[in-house]
């Protein structure tokens, strides 16, 4: 073994050193110092899987002694008959972190040894760093491709995929040819290939149980799924790996029990980006209110609710189970009808459901007089002491629970049909006859409270109400439906919050400092404690993309949103209002079209003013039991919700056809907005 400088150059990327490692060299599988490329393929011939064989020109100006350089070129080539492949390899590349992927040089059919030389100088030139070179022969290959030890797309770690084209798998890997994929099983069965491309035109079956095996095996070896390029042979159809790298980029996946999420009705409540402690404050005391209407009903097991959250946040945002609440049918029917469990439960809960069908208007009357005491009674929150403080925040937090819970009771067990009985009707005959005195917001609020059935609670944003109500005298607090008058109550607690936790600001930090705390936080705070020493470094949650209608959580916290094959290519949802209607679609800015047909995430209680002057209303999300869909039932509007995607698929202009009881959306045609105002 020993070193000879075949040629020296002033730029150390290009000096023609040679220091050659054969493959089997057991330092060649050090990354270090042959490069990511190099190092793995070494240890892959180590563990005898295909590959060719070939050698590691090392970086110049490197201590470690190898072959002759011309040697080895001489009898890895033949002496200049074989053709070669240089490539690089990087320490850089093909990393667990980073691929790097095509960042380099690599030169292709070398022959002879000038060539060669020359090819070398040119692999070392792509990079601003010295580094190794990758030389093998070169293989005539008819089929190459990519072959991924799992489908990065989807996540999933039992699936295989493949991409193929004719020839070597550079064409594919450069972008310059679009290959053919096919998605196996770990064992090679064929599970997918792309449209219009027979299985068998480019792989037969047993090559593509060839490359599920060389995908198990590179696992083992390597302890993770890889990332390869290969090809089979022209002349032997023998498989050859040519490349393999940790796969750096996978799709999120969801767990395979994760619950499944959505806005949801909750939505509708708090359709906003909440901050930590406006979680505390309106998002448990929901989720316990809700686990207690559930497990009175009889609708979901006991333990499960003592485990799941029927309401948490995500990213800042309030979510559903949707499996909990009913939202979704069970992912095995045909094993729910034989589990005797749910009948089980449903015939235990029928006694306590049966009482409470009777007795349950009384109980909520009986809630509504003790919050509308407490609320009249209470001082102003200027006026309170600590202790005062303190202890009207508990209450506030308790009786959310029970409000909550007996306006889910409600709205499953009562049924009350009176037209206009709604808290968005009273709402909006409040706010329209507040405007017509020309009194300001504040001033409103003063003198009726229901408008605030119409925003959303905050505790860092100014209320605002919106333009304009709906003539018309409106129902009285007293004449609303029992559901209603507890939604109304839930709005003025969660208000009467809003006025603590300010006047607790006032006392130690601005309120968006104090909306980042905890409620143990807020509660120390509020009784006279320190602040939170780190509490000048939290930052409220970004506003980010807004979640799916529905969507499932990875390990990681990562949102990974349901796939619905039935809807995929689909229009429509769930008509909640009867009736139908044509119009322009429009998003809720600038003036609506004559006939507009709002389209919108959620169904948000502040577009109720808007509903008047609409022919109909599409939604991605939404309850038919919500403020708005009652309201639109009144007005005889119809209402679609669960349009998945239906902001991005019906933009502005777009001419819809919709059944507000069968749920069909239909695009009539497109049109100009500008034209249709």
């Amino acid at each position: 073994m020993h070193t000879e400088d075949i040629e020296v150059h002033d730029d150390p990327r290009t000096t023609i050193a040679g220091v050659a490692l054969p493959l089997t060299d057991p330092r060649a599988g050090r990354a270090a110092l042959t490069g990511g490329k190099a190092a793995s393929l070494a240890r892959a011939a180590g563990a005898k899987l295909p590959v060719l064989p070939g050698f590691v020109v090392l970086p110049p100006g490197t201590s470690h002694r190898g072959q002759d350089l011309r040697e080895a070129w001489r009898q890895l080539s033949a002496n200049g008959s074989t053709p070669l492949v240089v490539r690089s390899s990087s320490a850089a590349e093909d990393t667990e972190e980073s691929s790097m992927a095509g960042q380099f040089t690599s030169v292709l059919d070398v022959r002879g040894w000038d060539a060669f030389r020359a090819a070398l100088t040119t692999v070392r030139a792509s990079s601003e760093e010295p580094m190794a070179v990758l030389v093998q022969p070169m293989v005539r290959s008819r089929v190459g491709g990519v072959l991924f030890g799992a489908d990065p797309v989807s996540g999933r770690t039992d699936r295989t995929l493949v991409s193929v084209v004719p020839g070597g798998p550079d064409s594919l890997v450069s972008g310059e040819r679009s290959g053919t994929e096919f998605l196996l099983s770990r064992h090679g069965r064929l599970l997918r290939t792309a449209p219009g491309d027979p299985a068998d035109r480019l792989l037969r079956a047993g090559e593509l149980h060839r490359l599920a095996a060389l995908a198990r095996r590179t696992r083992q070896v390597f302890g993770r799924p890889q990332d390869m390029e290969f090809g089979f042979d022209e002349h032997t159809d023998r498989l050859w790996l040519f490349q393999s790298r940790p796969i750096t980029a996978m799709a999120p996946r969801p767990a395979r029990r994760a619950r499944l999420l959505g806005p949801g009705p909750v939505a509708e409540t708090l359709p906003g980006l909440l901050r930590p402690l406006e979680e505390d404050l309106w998002v448990v005391p929901m989720a316990h209110g809700l686990a207690t209407a559930l497990d009175l009903g009889g609708t979901a097991a006991r333990h499960t609710l003592r485990t799941v959250p029927v309401v948490s946040t995500v990213a800042g945002r309030a979510v559903a189970d949707l499996e909990l609440l009913g939202m979704v049918p069970p992912r095995h029917r045909r094993l729910a009808l034989l589990n005797p469990l749910p009948p089980a439960r449903r015939l235990a809960a029928a006694w306590r459901v049966g009482r409470l069908r009777s007795s349950l208007p009384h109980l909520a009357t009986s809630l509504q007089a003790d919050v509308d005491r407490q609320l009249s009674e209470a001082p102003p929150p200027a006026e309170l002491t600590p202790a005062g403080l303190t202890a009207a925040l508990r209450w506030s937090r308790s009786v959310l629970v029970a409000l909550h819970a007996q306006e889910a009771l409600a709205g499953a067990l009562l049924t009350d049909d009176r037209p206009g009985a709604t808290a968005a009707a009273a709402a909006l005959a409040a706010l329209h006859h507040g405007r017509a005195e020309g009194l300001t917001d504040g001033q409103i609020v003063a003198a009726r409270p229901e408008v605030l059935a119409l925003v959303p609670p905050s505790l860092t944003e100014p209320l605002r109400l919106p333009a304009r109500g709906v003539a018309g005298t409106g129902p009285g607090t007293g004449t609303l439906t029992p559901r209603e008058a507890l939604r109304m109550r839930i709005r003025w607690v969660q208000e009467f919050q809003v006025a603590l936790v300010r006047e607790v600001a006032a006392h130690s930090v601005d309120v968006g400092l104090i909306a980042l705390l905890r409620w143990p936080e807020l509660v120390s705070v509020a009784e006279g404690g320190p602040l939170p020493a780190d509490l000048a470094q939290r930052r409220p949650p970004a506003v980010g993309t807004p979640l799916p209608d529905a969507f499932r959580l990875a390990d990681d916290g990562a949102v990974v949103a349901r796939r619905d094959p039935a809807r995929a290519d689909g229009d429509g949802g769930q008509g909640v209002s009867g009736g139908r209607a044509e119009g322009v679609a429009w998003d809720g800015t600038g003036e609506p079209p004559r006939d507009a047909v709002l389209v919108v995430r959620h169904l948000d209680p502040g577009l109720a003013p808007l509903l008047p002057r609409l022919a109909g209303l599409i939604a991605q999300t939404g309850s038919p039991l919500s403020h708005l869909a009652v309201l639109a039932r009144e007005l005889r509007l119809p209402v679609v919700t669960g349009a998945a995607g239906a902001v991005d698929r019906y933009p502005p202009g777009t001419r819809l056809l919709l059944d507000g009881a069968t749920g069909e959306v239909s695009v009539r045609e497109r049109a100009e907005q500008g034209a249709l105002s």
